[in-house]
């Protein structure tokens, strides 16, 4: 499990009653990845409609930066919907984002929690 993975994780719904296998983005640090039993991923939706947000990176699975991603789709990065899951409960990684997408990643996240 490495930070810049596109996997596919069992998402528990908010209302505590039940889950959905949803893509995210693996963004918690590669040294806690190999420590811990959990990790951080930020989810990615196929709704694009607020990819102008500053708190969310656009992925373009057709673009070169995007190919490696493993989505199907153009898709959306929400740096403002973060959880902490169980590594079990990481069904299989899909993909890897390039460098240059990891670089607008850094750059939502920290948008998303006011760092400056």
């Amino acid at each position: 499990m490495k930070r810049g993975e596109v996997v596919l994780v069992d998402i528990p719904f908010t209302d505590g009653q039940g889950s959905k296998i949803r893509p995210a983005l693996i963004v918690q640090a590669d040294q806690y990845n190999s420590r811990l039993v959990d990790t951080t991923v930020a989810l990615i939706t196929g709704n694009i409609s607020r990819i102008h947000d500053e708190s969310q990176c656009f992925v373009d699975p057709g673009s070169p930066d995007g190919r490696s991603s493993g989505l199907h789709g153009p898709s959306s990065i929400l740096c403002t919907h973060l959880y902490t899951v169980r590594q079990s409960l990481v069904k299989r990684s899909i993909g890897r984002l390039s460098d240059v997408i990891m670089e607008q990643v850094e750059a939502a996240l920290k948008h998303s929690l006011g760092i400056s």
